[in-house]
């Protein structure tokens, strides 16, 4: 779930997105109002914790541009060992700690406040299984450099996999974005505006 400033709602009116299935099943997650948080909708939640089901268990796990965590905690409720999720935006990043401690999940979900790249460029290598990259729909390029710090920097597990969501109306958008090679596009689908798909890591590519 990333900022955006084309799905900004109006100030005042907080919302909320659910936890679909696990251990949270049914818990709710707050979304700060007036930040312009665009949280993935449930749907293209539900299809991508289905793709993931027999990859999850044990797994490290990195939200990249986490908003209010849906993803990463969904993650953590369906038996993920670790996740860190990273978060710029100040009203998130408290949200995203208070959530964390009413669910109990201190032992297994991490937050961390700022620019996820700085944090990657900064880190050991992390020996990630799975990567959640949602950035603000206007920032595409945040996708590319993302990337560009997660190869640097050798985070990535052979075979890591990674979730990658964009608007639907972008032109070619999995094409320009892989030049490392590196890549295999396993699962791609659409759902109103939105287009996602999972790609696994081969850094022999």
């Amino acid at each position: 779930m990333a900022a955006t400033s084309g799905q900004r709602r109006p100030r005042g009116r907080a919302s909320r997105v659910r936890i679909i299935g696990g251990d949270w099943r049914g818990r709710r997650l707050a979304v700060p109002a007036g930040d312009g948080l665009r949280p993935t909708p449930d749907r293209v939640r539900e299809t991508l914790f289905n793709w993931l089901a027999a990859d999850l268990r044990g797994a490290r796990v990195l939200d990249a541009f986490a908003g209010a965590g849906a993803l990463g905690f969904e993650a953590a409720s369906r038996g993920a060992g670790q996740v860190m999720l990273v978060e710029q935006n100040r009203r998130a990043v408290s949200l995203l700690e208070r959530q964390n401690r009413e669910l109990g999940a201190e032992d297994r979900v991490t937050v961390l406040a700022g620019d996820v790249r700085d944090r990657l460029r900064q880190h050991p290598p992390l020996a990630l299984d799975l990567v959640f990259i949602d950035p603000p729909y206007e920032r595409p390029e945040l996708r590319e450099q993302l990337l560009q710090a997660l190869s640097a920097g050798a985070h990535l597990n052979p075979g890591a996999l990674l979730f990658v969501e964009w608007p639907r109306r972008a032109a070619r958008p999995l094409q320009a974005w892989d030049e490392t090679g590196n890549l295999t596009w396993i699962k791609q689908k659409q759902a109103g505006e939105v287009a996602f798909a999972l790609a696994r890591w081969d850094a022999s590519g």
